[in-house]
């Protein structure tokens, strides 16, 4: 029977290797481009992790991809592919300026936690929609949370265009291309107001939320009946059915757990750092990015974590990289030769075990 050590190992075995290729293909890279690789990630890891501040402000990329990515492993892991976290940061955003607003009297202590609530809820209903579709019609979840991604980003323009614009709320003010502000009594504390280090970070206690998040998802899945019964139907839906677990409830509930990750992703960017919501024409990227992070993460949430980090630390440490002299554009190769190679290693996975499943089906014919 394996250790704990070894179950470890084996699932975290081929990101490892992954990551390791990737910076070796970077290197490499670097070195057609006429620079030393050595200098390149010495700048990378310096410009990520050399400083308190340039740490803040890795914790501060990495924040809201930890929460996108979650909410893409815990889909993964009840069968779903969850694009749609996109839509589901921007539900949550935009509920949560209209809460603060609503609630804007209310002490921080309150206000705070029903504003990161009702974000969650926001997300888990715009993640419900497509559940509800996949279970009861049939409707592939990838095709609907791309159409509900861009329903949300026009209905959030709106939005801050009208009901929740300055010129609507607050007399004498002009029209904005942004809402009305959340109130000062519900922004988050940064971290430099804990520890003086961090001066100049973004970062804030929404690090702490994404890595309580993550513990939670943890023992969710694998400490719980309802983990247990997710994990069952993105195992084999229908030996699940057979054992008395619905897979409509468990698909419908996945997706509202995951979509609520994704919109607490929204609310605690809106409460930790941009305080109000911008009309846009493109969507963020957390909900895309949040797709890597699950895959490296190997859509467990102690992986995802660590997973968010590498990108946390990739992402912020390009532009030093770039000032001594080296293309920005290696980060974005290295990300892309983990995937391939993680994405690659699925791949493979899965035409074996469909072609075991071929052959153990035409056995029984033939005994048959």
């Amino acid at each position: 029977m394996k250790s704990n050590f070894e179950k470890m190992w084996d699932s975290f075995r081929l990101p490892i290797f992954a990551v390791i290729l990737g910076f070796a293909v970077g290197a490499i890279c670097i070195v057609i481009a006429g620079s030393n690789p050595i200098i390149a990630y010495a700048a990378l890891f310096k410009g990520s992790l050399g400083s308190a501040t340039s740490f803040g402000e890795t914790l501060y990329k990495m924040t809201p991809i930890v929460f996108t990515g979650l909410s893409v492993a815990l889909a993964f892991r009840c069968g779903l592919f969850n694009i749609g976290g996109e839509g589901q940061y921007i539900a949550g955003s935009i509920v949560s300026i209209a809460t603060g607003w609503i609630f804007k009297d209310m002490p921080g202590i309150i206000l705070i936690p029903m504003i990161l609530i009702m974000g969650i809820i926001a997300g888990g209903i715009w993640g419900g929609i497509a559940g509800y579709l996949k279970a009861r019609f049939g409707v592939h979840e990838v095709i609907t949370t791309i159409m509900l991604n861009y329903i949300a980003l026009h209905t959030s323009n709106y939005l801050v265009r009208t009901v929740l614009n300055p010129e609507t709320l607050i007399p004498g003010s002009v029209r904005e291309a942004f809402t009305v502000p959340i109130p000062e009594q519900a922004k988050l504390l940064k971290l430099n107001e804990i520890l003086p280090q961090f001066t100049y970070s973004s970062a804030h206690v929404g690090i702490f939320i994404a890595i309580a998040a993550a513990i939670f998802i943890y023992f969710l899945l694998f400490k719980t009946t309802v983990g247990y019964e997710i994990r069952s139907v993105g195992l084999s839906p229908d030996a699940a059915e057979y054992g008395g677990i619905s897979k409509e409830k468990n698909t419908i509930l996945a997706m509202f757990i995951a979509g609520g990750l994704s919109g607490l992703a929204g609310a605690v960017q809106v409460t930790g750092l941009i305080y109000s919501v911008n009309q846009v024409a493109m969507m963020p990227g957390y909900g895309f990015t949040g797709i890597s992070v699950a895959l490296v993460g190997v859509s467990h949430p102690l992986g995802v974590l660590a997973s968010g980090l590498l990108f946390g630390i990739l992402d912020n440490g390009a532009r030093q990289m770039q000032l001594a002299g080296i293309p920005k554009e290696i980060t974005g190769i290295i990300q892309a030769v983990i995937l391939i190679f993680i994405a690659g290693e699925l791949i493979v996975k899965f035409i074996s075990e469909r072609r075991k499943k071929e052959l153990k089906n035409s056995k029984a014919k033939e005994v048959k």
